[in-house]
């Protein structure tokens, strides 16, 4: 872990905590780029089904950033106390960052195409997820140790219990699809053929880069919070919030926003909104009960706004999503309530009083 030894004011500080998170967040995106090329590598080699691939090797793989970051957040809080601002806003943010960013971005560049099995199956349980989510963070978090909103152990231990019957209805209800889909994802997964050996050395270099790069990130963006909170005097765990919420969240959204920019260019236009819902379930289930396991994941009371606005996004999607397409006036209003979400977290942090 990186260990905050604060020299106050001094430029070099505030310096190494903006290379910090630079790096971090291309250290996220490269390495994780290489985690999936290579662990799906692997998969093809023992036989594995492009579904399984699909679902496991690269939908968790573009989650490892926030994965990564949630965790190393999990961990310091563990170790030095504080809330795990970065942890939530990172998985918050991100998923709103899906939903009104990428698919905004996306809809931009050509038209979605929804299928009409998303909206019946996959979307409707990330609509349960996100809902569950919003129960566990605003009404049972209330009376932790700290008095602030949390994801408690049990909270996270249920999210992981749910990711594993995820994981199997959707294994089920895919015997009941189309054979002819395998060879349609494959093409789309557009997976590598690697020398196993090397495959296991990249997929190995890939998680150290992963995780290397989340303890840059954390270490970034709480260390901009303080300086930013002390310099402009701003309340902190609003300011790392905002951090984590924009900043972080952005930022480990860049493997999701390459991925369904690139499907939307190329045409592959159900791959665009797939990743984004399987990527929001990822966040929801497995990231934060991977980090709540490890600690309670503790809060100020701000995120019942952001938690609704998440619901919202989500909700918003969904009604869009009905009529079978997300064109460009989609597009503009996905991307406009994004700029407004933004506009309200900075007017948020700096009338908060200190």
């Amino acid at each position: 872990m990186f260990d905050f030894v604060y020299n106050w004011g001094a430029p070099w500080q505030i310096a190494s905590f903006i290379i910090g998170l630079v790096i971090g967040v291309v250290f996220l995106v490269k390495f994780c780029d290489i985690f999936v090329d290579s662990a799906s590598a692997i998969a093809k080699k023992l036989h594995v089904s492009p579904l399984v691939i699909g679902l496991t090797v690269v939908a968790m793989g573009t989650s490892c950033p926030e994965l990564a970051v949630s965790t190393s957040d999990s961990v310091s809080t563990l170790l030095h106390g504080g809330n795990a601002n970065v942890a939530l806003g990172n998985v918050v943010g991100s998923n709103i960052c899906n939903l009104l960013l990428v698919l905004g971005l996306s809809a931009l560049f050509t038209p979605i195409l929804i299928k009409k099995s998303i909206c019946k199956r996959e979307f409707p349980m990330l609509i349960g997820f996100s809902a569950v989510l919003v129960l566990f963070g605003v009404l049972f978090g209330i009376g932790s140790v700290t008095g602030n909103y949390a994801i408690t152990r049990i909270e996270a231990i249920v999210f992981l219990v749910l990711m594993v019957g995820y994981i199997w209805y959707i294994l089920w209800s895919a015997k009941h699809d189309d054979p002819s889909d395998d060879e349609e994802e494959m093409e789309a997964l557009d997976i590598k053929d690697v020398p196993m050996a090397r495959a296991i050395i990249l997929t190995v270099i890939g998680i150290a880069g992963i995780v290397l790069g989340g303890e840059l990130v954390v270490f970034g963006a709480k260390g901009l919070a303080l300086e930013g909170s002390r310099l402009i005097g701003l309340n902190y765990d609003l300011a790392e919030s905002l951090v984590g919420l924009t900043i972080v969240a952005v930022g480990t959204s860049l493997p999701e926003l390459v991925t369904s920019v690139i499907a939307a260019k190329k045409g592959e236009n159900e791959l665009a909104l797939g990743n984004v819902i399987g990527s929001n379930t990822f966040n929801i289930l497995f990231i934060l009960g991977i980090a709540g396991a490890v600690n309670p994941l503790t809060t100020g009371s701000q995120i019942i706004i952001d938690l609704i606005v998440m619901m919202v996004a989500t909700l918003a999607v969904f009604a869009m999503s009905v009529f079978g397409k997300l064109g460009k006036r989609q597009g503009i209003a996905l991307i406009a309530m994004y700029v407004a979400y933004l506009a309200y977290l900075v007017i948020r942090t700096v009338i908060a009083p200190v």
